[in-house]
């Protein structure tokens, strides 16, 4: 049987992640209380940010910018508004 958390994101019971997906404090609060499919959701906004904003993970100040994203995301104000994006429909 899966293991299943009570997800921050989604507002409802889910599958939670097999493992850490990230290091620190911040992966076991993520790991605690994301589910699979609102990592799924962050990796899409992540890979966004990523294109949008020509950020490179080596990149120590984008990763912290990522971080910081990812943070909102699962536990602040939701994900940032990016200038001019226009979702593929």
């Amino acid at each position: 049987m899966s293991r299943m958390v009570n997800c921050v994101l989604l507002k409802r019971e889910a599958e939670g992640l097999e493992r850490l997906t990230y290091p620190g404090d911040l992966g076991q609060r993520i790991f605690d209380n994301v589910s699979q499919e609102a990592w799924q959701n962050w990796v899409k906004q992540q890979t966004i940010l990523m294109n949008e904003y020509r950020l490179s993970p080596i990149n120590p100040k984008d990763r912290t910018f990522l971080e910081e994203e990812m943070d909102k995301f699962f536990f602040g104000s939701g994900a940032s508004k990016i200038d001019n994006f226009v979702p593929n429909s």
